[in-house]
């Protein structure tokens, strides 16, 4: 049966990556997020002090770009590959508050960007993949051949993140996730490279009073219609 790319864009908190983990091994491909990937160069960026801080140093993080090597390293208890920093598994840590603050700020420098949508490309060469973000559908895979847009309301995208928040251990308010959910939506919608937005060929998904079982049948089956098309 012949491959397709499959790219999966959207706001935060709306499932993106757990849709994407879940249609990959349904379909045998390979998943990436790319969150992940934003996440990981913002952890190191603010353990190096070069965001978060009263100064902070955009230029220095650049020069280092070179050095950060990122790698998905699959964990076969967990059913799926954890994010890898310079040999360090940071999967936990690039999913807390400090990192969700400052992601949507790394996201939009330049060379970031540049240097992962290289690396993004390269991985999807072959097709059989599943990949989700902000830009996958618009930059990173155009000709994608499924494209889907995942949206959902502020309340309900800070309703999950507030208990996935609170069920590792975090203390955080919910009025503190909803404000972060709503600036990362604007600073993604509205960044001048690769802004967050819907492409004309992608699907609308809005998920709001959704469960995973439906949204993941829903999904699939779109996923399972574009294929045998292209058969």
């Amino acid at each position: 049966m012949k491959k397709i790319t499959i790219a999966i864009d959207g706001y935060s908190s709306t499932g993106k990556s757990t849709i994407a983990k879940q249609l990959a091994k349904a379909l045998g491909y390979a998943y990436v997020d790319t969150g992940a990937m934003y996440r990981a160069i913002t952890l190191f960026a603010i353990k190096n002090d070069f965001i978060g801080g009263k100064q902070g140093n955009i230029n220095a993080l650049v020069n280092l770009l070179p050095k950060i090597n990122l790698k998905f390293v699959y964990n076969k208890d967990l059913g799926f590959a954890e994010m890898y920093l310079n040999d360090e598994n940071v999967e936990k840590e690039i999913r807390t508050m400090a990192v969700s603050r400052q992601v949507s700020k790394i996201a939009t420098v330049e060379e970031v960007r540049y240097k992962l949508v290289e690396m993004q490309k390269k991985m999807g060469m072959e097709k059989g993949i599943v990949m989700d973000g902000r830009d996958i559908g618009t930059v990173v895979f155009p000709n994608a051949e499924l494209k889907i847009y995942m949206t959902a309301s502020p309340g309900a995208r800070a309703t999950r993140r507030y208990k996935e928040l609170l069920d590792r251990g975090e203390e955080v308010t919910y009025a503190e996730v909803l404000q972060n959910v709503e600036d990362r939506d604007y600073r993604d919608s509205h960044r001048e490279i690769s802004p967050l937005k819907k492409a004309e060929d992608a699907i609308a998904f809005d998920n709001s009073g959704m469960g995973l079982k439906e949204q993941f049948e829903r999904i699939h089956n779109f996923a399972l219609r574009v294929i045998e098309k292209k058969a």
